[in-house]
């Protein structure tokens, strides 16, 4: 036997600086706060996204409105509503993943069922990208 496979109860196990655990072997692993605290970040830069999303599809919305353009540019202006929705459920669905509220009872399920599911942005987004695909082929004919 060339190398000899221990259990992972023999090893030695250092805990880094960096969050990171270091297992005798060399091989790193994340600790359960670290990646608590990148799923963390990840949440926040989502609702920053869906907020920035939401602020300028709307701004997009109402140039067209106040130019008079909405009627020339009814794909677009259809294609900036759906974006805009769907901005803002993601940020409102996330936003309340962050909350972390205790759910229970009837408005619980439902909250659970359209908030934690992202049921709403993503019925949203699909939406949005079926009429993009109609929009580029009409555009191709």
């Amino acid at each position: 036997m060339a190398e000899e496979i221990t259990p992972a109860s023999d090893m030695f196990v250092a805990m880094t600086a960096t969050g990171m655990t270091q297992i005798t072997d060399g091989s790193y692993v994340a600790s359960l706060s670290s990646l608590q605290s990148s799923l963390f970040y990840f949440q926040c830069a989502v609702v920053a996204i869906g907020v920035v999303g939401t602020a300028t599809n709307a701004l997009i919305l109402y140039a067209l409105v106040a130019s008079k353009q909405h009627k020339k540019h009814v794909l677009i202006v259809n294609q900036n509503a759906l974006d805009v929705f769907g901005s803002f459920f993601l940020a409102i669905t996330y936003s309340l993943r962050l909350c972390n509220i205790y759910l229970t009872g009837s408005t619980g399920y439902t909250g659970c069922v359209h908030c934690y599911s992202a049921s709403a942005s993503v019925g949203v987004e699909r939406s949005a990208r079926q009429s993009t695909l109609q929009l580029s082929a009409s555009s191709a004919i």
